[in-house]
């Protein structure tokens, strides 16, 4: 009664209005979604990405659905994109059916009426998801409530080349001391590239004392209070870095390069396994190896959300249903494929999908899930909205 009484009311909320079918009729979104295009707007700017949607979208087609990636180099670009829309009254057939997305732009997204849904825990496959383990029911402290699905886990880790840094660094005071020592051997992509603001999320969590106050929104009060300590380090940091700070890589992809190229030593990455894949794809020095802080690192999961005037809802839900499926989710811990961690609970799987996940070989650049050790949750969105912004300000560069 509660789970229906929960979808009527979503059905008269203005901006969040179902169309049919419900997503709790799984028969009837397979009937809609079929000949149904799904523009999937997703981040664009790694070729083991783009591989792994493509083949996400042979998938969708043997269920009827045609998956068309188009590829962001800023998701806030998509956010723009429904929001104009919204403003110019078109409410049905948005050019953007679903957006892989997280944090701030997830939240003001939700914040302004521009997401279907909820849908999320109606999918067959969120049977398997473990909502117990992972942080895949709220989003940067912003609780989802249905309206964007999990599809990989993430934590930060930090790729070295043991050629010319052998030792791993404990801490982010650690890591500026080695770069005082071994100036232009750092760097990292520059922010608002969601690697650089997460390597100043997990500077300001590393150095501050309580994380706590992180959890809850930035205020007028406590904002400058409680980033001085991240600025006077990045006061420190940045004449040390890479072209002395005057220059940043623009990607991800673009710091693995520099690490190829023996420019720097040392490079961000969100996943665990993108070492040993980028060694399988010979894009990094097989000497690469990956570490976490003592304190532990920031980690979180990827959703992917469908805007409230997407014309293909149906096929979207088929799209995020095949994400969340064991093989999707086997394919993309794959190491040679993405190396993404799974948001399934592998008790929940049958033996065989277990026995897949079991088979894989993490490979010599991946941490093990005790490596990795704690995860450090992510600060509110208001607090990097702010931090960005003032990064900007202070240090940025034009691109």
């Amino acid at each position: 009664m509660f789970k229906k009484l929960m979808l009527a009311t979503a059905m008269v909320l203005p901006g969040n209005v179902f169309a049919d079918p419900n997503p709790a009729d799984w028969d009837a979104v397979l009937s809609e979604a079929q000949g149904q295009t799904v523009y999937w707007n997703a981040w664009g700017g790694s070729t083991t990405t783009n591989d792994f949607i493509a083949w996400i979208g042979e998938q969708a087609a043997t269920q009827g659905v045609t998956l068309e990636h188009v590829k962001l180099t800023d998701t806030a670009d998509a956010v723009t994109r429904v929001l104009s829309e919204k403003q110019a009254g078109q409410d049905a057939d948005g050019a953007i059916d679903m957006i892989w997305i997280n944090g701030a732009n997830f939240a003001a997204m939700k914040d302004a009426g521009l997401l279907f849904g909820p849908f999320a825990e109606q999918l067959p496959n969120w049977a398997y998801v473990d909502k117990e383990g992972k942080t895949v029911q709220t989003d940067f402290t912003v609780p989802v409530e249905g309206y964007e699905s999990p599809w990989a886990m993430a934590q930060v880790v930090f790729m070295h080349d043991t050629a010319d840094l052998p030792e791993r660094l404990g801490s982010m005071q650690e890591l500026l001391d080695w770069s005082v020592a071994h100036p232009g051997r750092f760097t990292y992509p520059q922010p608002p590239d969601f690697l650089g603001t997460t390597f100043l999320k997990q500077a300001l969590v590393d150095i501050i004392a309580d994380t706590s106050v992180l959890q809850a929104p930035a205020t007028d009060e406590n904002y400058d209070a409680v980033t001085a300590p991240l600025w006077d380090y990045l006061d420190q940091l940045t004449p040390t870095l890479w072209r002395q700070g005057k220059v940043y890589p623009a990607t991800g992809p673009a710091q693995l390069q520099l690490i190829a190229d023996n420019e720097v030593d040392l490079a961000i990455s969100f996943s665990p396994g993108e070492a040993t894949a980028a060694i399988a794809n010979e894009q990094l020095p097989d000497t690469v190896r990956t570490f976490v802080l003592e304190k532990g690192t920031i980690g979180n999961a990827s959703f992917v959300a469908i805007p409230y005037n997407s014309g293909s809802k149906a096929g979207a839900m088929v799209v995020a249903n095949i994400l969340l499926s064991p093989q999707a989710q086997v394919r993309a811990q794959d190491p040679n494929i993405l190396g993404y961690g799974t948001v399934l609970d592998m008790a929940k799987l049958s033996a065989s999908d277990r026995a897949a996940f079991d088979a894989l070989e993490l490979g010599i650049a991946t941490l093990s899930p005790a490596e990795l050790g704690s995860v450090q949750a992510e600060p509110h969105p208001s607090w990097m909205t702010r931090i960005a912004a003032d990064w900007a300000s202070r240090y940025g560069v034009a691109q």
